[in-house]
């Protein structure tokens, strides 16, 4: 089966922590530059630059898969990905709808700029995006699958805003798959957390904020091809398939 290059942890200027020239021409230029096969725009708690993103890359041999990071009501950052911009608009706008409608004030946090795919500026989102939003980590799964889409827990490694640093440990249900992995190496020396590895499918994106932070051609997956369809195919294999897929 072809490998593939990717990076499906991406953030693109409507984040407030990311930088100005995180524009969704930008960094499909970027990514392409860079070798990648695959990529996701992953903004926090919204979608409303993916459409840009999936246009600009229409003349450049690379997919571009619609997603939002999502901060969970307990604070838990889940990457969730979609088949296309209308699914991945609609979940983003049931998201928006359950954030706290606090503003954001762009002189602290940063701009939360969206722009079409050639670079013009359409609006700012007003609320603040990273805030926790009102879904739990219990509902996402489901509600991402209502819109045909695949979820899995972010940086499950980081000290703050995953999944073991809140809970400490990874809940049973929600039956995830799939999780990302910052650093494996550092995560997988120790022999305590090997079993994730046999368990599930592993990822390691970049969560980058800036150009030069999106992955280099060195993180690769198994797939028949470079679409969503496929991807969420890999995604949800269940534990059972997973153990047979790597003995």
């Amino acid at each position: 089966m072809p490998l593939y290059a990717y990076d499906f942890h991406i953030h693109s200027c409507l984040s407030p922590c990311g930088d100005e020239l995180m524009t969704p021409p930008n960094i499909v230029n970027m990514a392409y530059v860079k070798g990648l096969d695959i990529i996701a725009v992953t903004d926090h708690n919204s979608a409303r630059n993916v459409r840009a993103a999936i246009k600009s890359a229409e003349s450049i041999p690379i997919t571009v898969v619609p997603g939002i990071e999502v901060t969970t009501a307990e604070e838990i950052h889940v990457v969730c990905l979609f088949p296309d911009a209308d699914s991945a608009e609609m979940a983003g706008a049931k998201i928006e709808g359950s954030l706290p409608q606090i503003k954001n004030r762009p002189e602290f946090f940063g701009e939360q700029i969206i722009m079409d795919e050639n670079e013009t500026v359409k609006g700012a989102f007003p609320f603040l995006l990273p805030n926790a939003c009102g879904i739990s980590i219990d509902e996402l799964p489901k509600i991402v699958e209502s819109f045909g889409g695949v979820c899995f827990p972010a940086h499950i490694d980081r000290q703050s805003n995953s999944v073991l640093s809140v809970f400490g440990y990874l809940p049973d249900k929600p039956e995830f798959t799939a999780l990302e992995v910052q650093e494996p190496e550092k995560f997988f020396k120790d022999e305590a957390n090997e079993h994730y590895r046999l368990s599930y499918e592993i990822l390691t994106s970049s969560d980058a904020h800036r150009l030069v932070e999106i992955s280099e051609r060195e993180h690769f997956i198994e797939l028949e091809e470079p679409t969503f369809n496929e991807l969420k195919r890999v995604l949800s294999r269940n534990r059972r398939e997973l153990l047979n897929f790597y003995q």
